[in-house]
């Protein structure tokens, strides 16, 4: 019997070829694993930036840095369909920044509730410079180590950190300011679009930065000066081909388009919140520029916010500024000099560019070759320039007289654009030959005592004489350890010797950079830190003590509140600010009857007379008074029935 045998039986099979596995890159396994590293140090550091602020926040209950903070809490409150609240003869807010704190009362359902929405929002949105410095300072080809710590010393400067514990737009321009020129910087630098998706980058650019603007233009007044400086890049743009027509007609287009919304945004709010009209800026910055006085109050007083800046940021931001002007000159010798020229965004290699290893020669687009990187350079040092003179220079203009000490020094109208200004010293002090530092230094410490002259012989003892607001000068009574008095010449003296030092530890052979970032940190921290316990803290606690009437009354239930013209504005607003969903009114009880129709109403209180006859010629049947106070802003009486 024969067995079968397979055919292939004690035969090897032939191994089935496969294509060779080709080994990991190395360098991208390296370029992945660095960005997930910083991926995680950014989001560590904006939730740690998120916390700082929530924590200098804390106590804030209540708005102090009034009628500001009123004002947009108001308009937002008129947003979510809320009740009026008459602010007649008073500045005008807008509706951009009061919008982006409607989720505030979407949540709310008090006072307090909504005012610590409204900070919540704020820390979210401020941390968000800790990224944007950080690109900046890359744009400035700064080291990228480097460029993070600085990025967190920017973001802890009492122009970022400190204004945004207020309901106030001074927490979102600088982002804004910060942002834009990021963006317009890409816009104008970027190599020509090779393909749909980089064209598409670059439109993206473009029209953010006009949105933007148009943004800002929509929060704030000191946003048209942005919005001028952006239409005057666009048509420079144009008219030199740096971009094409059509890129140019998509940025004009979403910058129209903006400031259209806008418009009809802050024209919404008149009725509800100017039934009786504004005091009336505008009409000051036409007299103030038809006169020879009116142009030495405008020219000097926005010398002092320069001077402000400069001291406040020991220096920094003098160094910045003088170094932008040099750009602005003379672009092609900056470059050489200072080495801070701006790198071509989103080139791999390049500043701008996402895990660049280093610094890149500014690039070209089109056909403008070297020439026209130069030229895009001295647009944007210009724009810098015009922002910085118009901000302060327009806000001056329209400044009315209020006779206290922070008309002539101020430092809030220039906030937003500090930050891009530090940078730019920042830039300087770690990029700039030994020459070039000392050279810059000895410009900015030139501009500082020169502006500071400018205040002293402008305001002369009326910096004695006039009121002192401490929430004016949380960075300078710092310098000055003292938060009684203003000190124009100890504070130059101290923002001075901060730039000597800062210069001294950036040239140490061994850790200057890093001594210079503990340097600055501890001093911006400083300054929050006194500005929260010395200025904030007792604020609120004032304010809290002298207009909270919630135990006396129930807030909720009443439905209107009319108060005294002849109530000081403080105490005013604070009473809007309690009765959160009550309609505000105002009137002048000398010569009109307070309105029986409203729930309460609070009065002025007379001298040596008992509160029950603050009502004029006696009060109706039914009504009664349910509180009073005498305070040191002025005495009041609240009736109800």
């Amino acid at each position: 019997m024969s067995t079968r045998i397979p055919a292939d039986a004690g035969t090897t099979s032939p191994a089935v070829a496969r294509p060779p596995v080709a080994p990991a890159d190395p360098a991208a396994a390296r370029a992945g694993t660095s960005r997930r590293r910083w991926a995680w140090l950014f989001a560590l550091g904006w939730i740690a930036q998120v916390a700082v602020r929530l924590w200098l926040s804390s106590g804030q209950t209540v708005p102090v840095a009034t009628p500001d903070e009123s004002g947009y809490l108001f308009a937002a409150r008129v947003l979510t369909g809320g009740p009026d609240a008459d602010m007649s003869s008073g500045t005008i807010y807008r509706g951009g920044y009061p919008l982006l704190l409607t989720p505030a009362f979407w949540f709310g359902d008090d006072p307090v509730g909504v005012y610590r929405g409204a900070l919540f929002i704020n820390a979210l949105v401020s941390a968000a410079m800790l990224p944007l410095a950080f690109l900046l300072l890359r744009r400035l080809r700064v080291r990228r180590r480097w460029s993070y710590v600085f990025a967190h010393v920017t973001a802890m400067l009492p122009s970022v950190l400190f204004y945004s514990a207020f309901v106030l737009t001074d927490a979102i321009l600088p982002l804004i300011l910060t942002g834009w020129l990021l963006l317009v910087h890409t816009w104008l630098n970027a190599p020509p679009p090779a393909d749909r998706r980089s064209a598409a980058r670059l439109h993206l650019a473009g029209t953010g930065a006009s949105l933007l603007a148009a943004y800002a233009y929509a929060c704030h007044s000191r946003g048209a000066i942005l919005l001028v400086v952006h239409a005057a890049l666009l048509a420079a743009a144009l008219l030199l081909r740096w971009r094409s027509w059509r890129g140019v007609s998509a940025a004009a287009l979403a910058a129209a388009a903006g400031t259209a919304a806008a418009t009809l945004l802050n024209r919404s709010l008149l009725p509800h919140m100017y039934p009786h009209g504004d005091n009336d800026l505008g009409g000051n910055v036409a007299r103030r520029l038809t006169s020879v006085d009116g142009w030495a109050w405008m020219l000097s007083l926005g010398t002092g916010q320069v001077w402000y800046q400069a001291v406040a940021t020991g220096g920094m931001a003098a160094v910045g500024l003088v170094a932008v002007a040099f750009v602005a000159i003379r672009p092609a010798a900056a470059a050489s000099a200072l080495s801070i020229t701006p790198g071509t965004p989103g080139t791999p290699g390049t500043p701008g560019a996402p895990g660049a290893p280093g610094a890149h020669a500014s690039g070209t687009s089109g056909a403008s070759g070297t020439s026209g990187a130069s030229g895009r350079t001295r647009a944007l040092a210009l724009a810098v320039v015009a922002i910085v003179a118009g901000i302060a220079f327009a806000t001056s203009a329209a400044l009315p007289v209020e006779y206290r000490i922070g008309n002539y020094v101020y430092g809030r109208y220039l906030a937003c654009i500090t930050p891009v200004l530090f940078i730019a010293g920042v830039a300087v002090l770690l990029r700039a030959s030994q020459r070039a530092l000392l050279w810059a230094s000895a410009a900015a410490v030139t501009l500082t005592l020169t502006a500071a002259c400018i205040v002293q012989w402008y305001a002369g003892d009326l910096l004695t004489q006039y009121t002192y607001t401490a929430y004016d000068f949380p960075e300078t009574a710092f310098l000055t350890w003292d938060w009684t008095a203003f000190r124009l010449w100890h504070a130059t003296l101290a923002g001075l010797v901060l730039l000597f030092a800062s210069v001294v530890f950036v040239r140490l052979r061994r850790r200057g950079p890093l001594l210079l970032a503990v340097v600055l940190a501890v001093v911006a921290v400083g300054m929050c830190l006194t500005a929260t316990d010395r200025i904030a803290r007792p604020l609120v606690r004032d304010a809290t003590a002298h207009t909270d009437i919630r135990p006396s009354v129930d807030l909720p239930a009443q439905r209107s509140i009319a108060i005294d013209w002849n109530v000081p504005w403080t105490i005013r607003l604070s009473h809007y600010y309690w009765a959160w969903w009550s309609e505000g009114g105002v009137f002048n009880a000398r010569w009109t009857p307070p309105p029986q129709n409203a729930d309460v109403v609070v009065l002025a209180w007379p001298k040596d007379v008992p509160a029950t006859a603050s009502w004029p010629h006696g009060a109706p049947p039914g009504w009664r008074v349910v509180d009073s106070r005498r305070t040191v802003e002025g005495d009041w009486v609240a009736w109800s029935r």
